[in-house]
Formats: structure tokens, C-alpha cells, sequence
């Protein structure tokens, strides 16, 4: 018989830069729109995600509620997830870039904490390392007056927009590692098409909701801002289908190691196009919280593998 094809080398990893940088370049026009609002923003990308999902699931008949039991589990993978980009995009709008994306990768670190809690996975001394790595980097990155003074340099704006930067990115990453959680309790009894829905669906309602209450609702006033929230969204979107990609046919390990370069294409951009050259104190807690990440993903990676190597004997 014939030989069936090797599937090319790197190809994963290849797509995990890809779309690191697809969501840094949408990082970086969210920063550049001038007058319109994080919210409406989010918004805007709900509705490209429920523009891409829906087809999917009229061709996959999966319905649009999905199985009763997994209902609820949906519903706060949704409002999690939806309330996690929205206070990401807040973080990227009111402080630096490289600052928010660093913060956001800390995510796997508290999906260890948050997955030994609910689902009673194992949690290690390493584990907590990582997590105290992870926060060093933060603090790092937030620098709070009461440990480096009054006199803040390297931020935009106030330091109290810089702490509700930090704050909201705080937020949306340990609301990002609970969609994990959720994700990994669901197993995949849910198709990856309804996930994303629920996703999309519930973030476009909480959107108008909190743009009436805010009455921050308007379009754009300049024809570049318009072009901008169209690339956010058609980004955003390339970036998620070359991650899930690259998770198909990559260990989840490497792909993980690799998605680091998220930060420094945010170091990259914002240096290049937003003039705004990071101060050492940033440079520091990248430093932590990617030796934080990577360590937990490569412990992971190293567990998963010795598990299939048990498996096989």
C-alpha cells in the first residue's frame, strides 16, 4: 500500500507564531482606535466570531444550546470568557501594551491553581513556584507606590489608569483560566464550534447591555478607526483559528513555550509603532512570568508524556 504523506515538521509551532502575531497586530490597532469605546469594541468581535461559528453549526448539527446537562457549564464558559476580553481590552487601552500582554500570561499558572481547586488535579512545589514567579512579575509590572515610591516612570496617562489597567488585566486573565477549567470539565462531549458560540453570543448581550448603561454606543468618527474594528475582528479571529490548528497537530507543551512570542511581538509593536520604549522594571517581570508559563508548560508536557509512555507499557 501507499505510504501515507509525514505531516510537515514545525508546521504546529509555525502556526502558533502566526497567531501570536495576528492577536499582537489586533493588540496593536485596538490601541490605535481613539474613540470608541473596549466595550463596543468586544462587541464588534462577537459579532465576527457568531458570523464565522454559525455556519459551522448548521454543517456540524450541533444545535445551538447543546446537550442539557452541559448547559450551565456553556453558559459560564461564555460569560467568563466574553468578560475576560472585554477587561483585556480595557487593560490594552489604558496602559502599555507590553505591560497588559505580559500580565495576560500568567493565565496558565492560575489554571494550575484553579484546576486543583475544582477539579482536584495536582498541584506541586514547582507548581507554586511558578505561581510566586507569576506574581513577582506582576508586581513588577504594576509597581504599587508603597514598595517603589510615588514617582512611577514608563506608564501612559495617571498611575491610576495604569492600577485599573492592571486590575482589569488581573481579572481577565484569572476569568480566562477559569474558562479552562470549565473547558476541561466539559471535556469534548461539547463541539468546539458551540463553545465558541455560547462565547460569542453571551459577550454581544453583556456588550449593548453595558453600552446603553455606560451610553458609550457610537460609531466611529474617522474612516480609519471603522478599518480598524473591521482588522480587530478578522485578526482576532485568524489568530483563534491558527491556535486551534496548531493544537490539533501540535502537543499542547510546545505550542504553550511557544506562544510566548506574544510578548515579544507586544515589546516589538509598541516600540516600532507606538514610540514607547518599555523601562527595565516591564523587562524584569516579562522575564518572570514567561520563565512562569513556559516552566508549567513544560511540566505539564513532561507529565503528559510520561502518562503515554505508562499507557503504552
Amino acid at each position: 500500500g501507499t505510504k501515507k504523506k509525514a505531516a510537515c515538521p514545525g508546521l504546529g509551532l509555525f502556526y502558533t507564531i502566526l497567531s501570536a502575531f495576528l492577536f499582537s497586530l489586533a493588540s496593536l490597532f485596538l490601541k490605535k482606535i481613539e474613540d470608541v469605546h473596549s466595550v463596543e469594541v468586544s462587541a464588534f468581535r462577537c459579532v465576527f466570531q457568531m458570523a464565522f461559528v454559525l455556519p459551522g453549526l448548521i454543517y456540524y448539527k450541533t444545535g445551538f444550546l447543546g446537550p442539557k446537562g452541559k448547559r450551565i457549564f456553556l453558559f459560564f464558559r461564555g460569560f467568563l470568557g466574553s468578560t475576560a476580553m472585554i477587561l483585556l481590552y480595557y487593560a490594552y487601552q489604558v496602559m502599555p501594551l507590553a505591560d497588559a500582554t505580559v500580565i495576560t500570561f500568567t493565565s496558565p499558572v492560575f489554571t494550575s491553581l484553579l484546576a486543583w481547586i475544582f477539579l482536584k488535579e495536582k498541584y506541586s512545589l514547582w507548581d507554586l513556584l511558578f505561581t510566586l514567579f507569576a506574581i513577582t512579575g506582576v508586581i513588577l509590572i504594576a509597581r504599587p507606590p508603597f514598595l517603589f515610591g510615588s514617582h512611577v516612570t514608563g506608564i501612559e496617562g495617571s498611575y491610576t489608569d495604569h492600577l485599573r489597567g492592571t486590575i482589569a488585566a488581573i481579572v481577565s486573565t484569572l476569568s480566562a483560566a477559569s474558562t479552562i477549567v470549565i473547558l476541561r470539565k466539559v471535556g469534548k462531549s461539547v463541539h468546539y464550534f458551540l463553545s465558541i458560540w455560547y462565547y460569542a453570543v453571551i459577550g454581544l448581550i453583556g456588550c449593548v447591555i453595558a453600552l446603553f448603561v455606560l451610553n458609550e454606543w457610537r460609531l466611529p468618527h474617522c474612516g480609519r478607526d471603522r478599518v480598524f474594528l473591521i482588522l480587530i475582528g478578522l485578526l482576532g479571529l485568524g489568530g483563534q483559528v491558527f491556535l486551534t490548528k496548531a493544537l490539533q497537530i501540535e502537543k499542547a507543551g510546545p505550542v504553550s513555550i511557544m506562544k510566548t512570542m506574544d510578548v515579544v511581538f507586544a515589546f516589538i509593536l509598541q516600540v516600532l509603532f507606538l514610540n514607547h520604549l518599555p523601562t527595565w522594571w516591564t523587562v524584569g517581570g516579562a522575564l518572570c512570568v514567561v520563565a512562569s508559563s513556559s516552566g508549567t508548560a513544560i511540566r505539564k508536557w513532561r507529565h503528559s508524556v510520561k502518562k503515554a509512555k505508562q499507557r503504552e507499557i
